[in-house]
């Protein structure tokens, strides 16, 4: 392939460069693949190197390299991955070649790319490369570009974050795919990449475009292929297997609360192809593939194109639990940077205008920075009469004036509507059967107008925030009536859809997204921490212990401003005087535990009631906390370094760390005890950054200084009143 065919134009903006890349050194670019692990920490020290796009100087292979994996290309006689490594470790993660993607269209399967020939699975020798074939029936490369990262849609900041870039900096390369010899003329399909300056991640998609005369449907796509390295050989049928250090995750992720429960698109497939495998039965799980659970079954008119979601493709350098979560929190702080805007809110639990007044002047005055109108409150945001948006207008201006956000409540997808518009079960024919019971078809006449009032509401209000319950779950429809889609195979990508371009509007337009539902790569900010609704209707000394074990549990996967947690300033679900603080003066110190484990984690809650103090100790009290979680506040949202679950039997604490602050961990410990406890404690540092000596200080107290071991700890004694709290800052 000559350089100059590779530079054509791409379906999606590129900064592009000029397709002669800087070649390697010598060889083709999978030659010396195999490197020493790092010795530097990557979550520590940002990698000297940048993302890159290199092309060998034969031109028969490119590589995308960051210094923490590789990925490496074979051009002729196809395009093919070949290696895949994680620099971090010195591991291949590839074992053998595979078709880039597949698509089906208008009901023939189609490879994207591959190469054929290697004579055994389990590895790959560099020297079988020129022995292999490309499939005669498979799309065949046409070109490529290299370029850099883009945005896929906008993100206006609108409040105080991190300050990641957008895009996260990186190096981009497409490959162009024709097709086949005599099939399908005017379809393409274009492989994209991108990989993120000092992220052990890619990201991968798919643009089928028909620049020909007649409409063409995708029916299903495979927009990753790979033949992993698999990570243990088991003989017999086994229920349990530990996958490699590879984790997939997409945009296209609905219906849960975390990574794992919203991932509709990874799938662990035997490689029957794989002969020589332990698994007597050929079953091991060692193909991955992404690709959406049904459809899209999508039509592509011609002059247009069609977009995959993006998958993305996370490297661990490790098996233990707590480093894979730093991985994981950095991946979503640098893919979804929105994330780690978190303001501290009041739930408003009224839209009467003197109380919402009121409660906005007493957010003002201690602190808080947005007021959310709650699920009861009486707001209706659905209804685009004048009188009420002229109503919330009013009430948008007043908190806009006290310099607070403020925004509001809707519920979507956990509802019935009508038969009509709900979603239709593909067993019975009949409404019903969704994820919740009973659902409304967001490609419904009522789906279609929803989006538009929400949208019409905010714009007109000049509402902050859009707190979306039940949002889209995944939900199929087998309605052949609904405007919105066509059938069963094509509902759940036209409902994702809409529901996604409502949270990438709200990102362009600074609209912040309180959304129970796993859409941060789509746009949303926030999602719950993980809890139990009714266990805020427990004794109040339950709570305490309950919402620490949630924080905990928590923010194992999320940094600790994306998920919000609860406090009951009134009754929710139950539980009456003994589970509510109403009234506040009356229950000072279990306000205080709230204010001290939400804060003390770096989380906010969803503080849900009429206001926010009752009396001048009251607003004293939140005044403390809220000061002296600003004044600590970026360590406090920084990393979590987990120290020890709370039981309820003695201490339990938490260490934020963060090596680029002057305040580089910050430790809290709890008491849930009535008698103080001391304890000797080893504080792990290694992850602030610290190689020898620490000073630390309780509190306000005096300096420290505490020489390392070589493990990187500090022993404290750690002494904790009943029922008390204790910070340590780390410097």
């Amino acid at each position: 392939m000559a350089r100059d065919e590779a530079c054509r134009g791409w379906a999606a903006p590129l900064a592009l460069v000029v397709c002669m890349a800087q070649a390697v050194a010598a060889g083709p670019a999978a030659q010396g693949s195999e490197r020493a692990p790092m010795r530097t920490d990557w979550l520590i020290d940002a990698p000297g190197r940048k993302a890159a796009c290199a092309v060998s100087a034969d031109g028969s292979e490119i590589a995308l390299d960051n210094g923490l994996i590789r990925r490496v290309f074979r051009l002729k006689p196809n395009a093919a991955a070949i290696a895949f490594d994680n620099l971090m470790t010195g591991q291949a993660l590839l074992r053998a070649v595979k078709p880039e993607a597949g698509v089906e269209l208008d009901g023939v399967v189609y490879a994207v790319g591959g190469l054929t020939g290697q004579p055994d699975l389990a590895f790959l020798r560099p020297e079988w490369l020129d022995a292999m074939r490309a499939e005669p029936a498979a799309f065949q490369l046409s070109g490529y570009e290299i370029g850099t990262t883009a945005a896929p849609f906008g993100w206006k900041r609108s409040r105080p974050s991190e300050g990641r870039p957008w895009p996260p900096p990186g190096a981009a390369l497409a490959l162009h795919f024709a097709p086949p010899q005599g099939k399908l003329a005017g379809i393409s399909v274009d492989v994209h990449y991108e990989l993120y300056d000092g992220l052990p991640a890619l990201a991968k998609w798919l643009v089928v475009h028909n620049s020909g005369t007649r409409p063409v449907q995708i029916d299903h796509f495979t927009s990753e292929i790979l033949g992993v390295v698999e990570s243990e050989s088991v003989v017999d049928p086994t229920e349990r297997w530990t996958p490699p250090s590879i984790e997939l995750l997409s945009d296209y992720a609905f219906g849960g609360g975390t990574p794992q429960n919203s991932n509709h698109t990874t799938y662990w497939m035997p490689d029957p192809a794989y002969a020589t495998q332990v698994s007597y039965e050929l079953k091991t799980p060692c193909l991955l593939e992404s690709r959406p659970p049904l459809g899209p079954g999508i039509e592509i008119v011609p002059r247009s194109s069609f977009t995959t979601f993006r998958t993305f493709e996370l490297v661990y350098d490790s098996t233990d639990r707590e480093r894979r979560g730093l991985a994981l929190r950095r991946f979503y702080r640098t893919l979804a940077p929105w994330s780690t805007e978190s303001p501290l809110m009041l739930h408003l639990t009224s839209t009467d205008p003197q109380i919402a007044r009121a409660a906005i002047d007493q957010c003002a005055e201690v602190g808080f920075e947005m007021v959310i109108l709650s699920f009861g409150s009486g707001l209706n945001m659905e209804d685009t009469s004048p009188a009420n948006i002229a109503r919330f207008k009013a009430l948008a201006d007043y908190a806009h004036g006290k310099g607070l956000q403020i925004g509001g409540y809707s519920l979507l997808a956990s509802r019935r509507i009508s038969d009509q518009d709900d979603v239709i079960d593909p067993k019975t024919g009949k409404p019903g059967g969704a994820i919740f019971g009973s659902s409304p078809c967001l490609g419904s006449r009522w789906g279609l107008a929803y989006f538009e009032h929400i949208r019409a509401f905010l714009e007109q209000t000049g509402f902050d925030l859009l707190e979306h319950d039940g949002s889209y779950p995944g939900d199929v429809c087998a309605s052949t009536t609904h405007p919105g889609h066509k059938g069963l195979e094509d509902s759940q990508w036209t409902q994702f859809q809409q529901i996604a371009a409502l949270y990438r509007w709200c990102r362009e337009r600074g609209i912040y997204l309180n959304v129970p539902d796993w859409y941060f790569l789509s746009g949303s900010n926030k999602t719950a921490m993980g809890y139990r609704e009714s266990n805020w209707s427990l004794p109040r000394a339950e709570q305490h212990i309950h919402a620490r074990q949630n924080l905990y549990d928590g923010t194992w996967e999320k940094a600790p401003t994306m998920g919000w947690m609860f406090t009951p300033l009134v009754q929710y679900h139950g539980g009456g005087a003994a589970a509510t603080i109403e009234p506040l003066r009356e229950h000072l110190p279990d306000y205080e535990q709230h204010l001290a484990n939400n804060l003390g984690y770096g989380a906010q809650a969803c503080y849900r009631g009429p206001r926010l103090y009752d009396s001048p100790e009251t607003k004293a009290l939140v005044v403390k906390w809220v000061r002296w979680f600003k004044e600590h506040r970026t360590i406090l949202e920084s990393d979590v370094i987990h120290l020890r679950r709370a039981d309820a039997r003695d201490l339990d604490a938490i260490l934020h760390v963060n090596p680029s602050l002057p305040e580089k961990g910050l430790a809290v410990f709890y008491n849930p005890t009535s008698r103080p406890i001391t304890r000797e404690w080893d504080l792990p540092l290694h992850d602030t950054g610290l190689k020898s000596r620490a000073r630390i200080r309780q509190e306000t107290g005096p300096e420290r200084v505490f020489t390392l071991d070589r493990a990187g700890n500090a022993r404290l004694s750690v002494t904790v009143k009943p029922h008390g709290v204790t910070w340590f800052v780390v410097r």
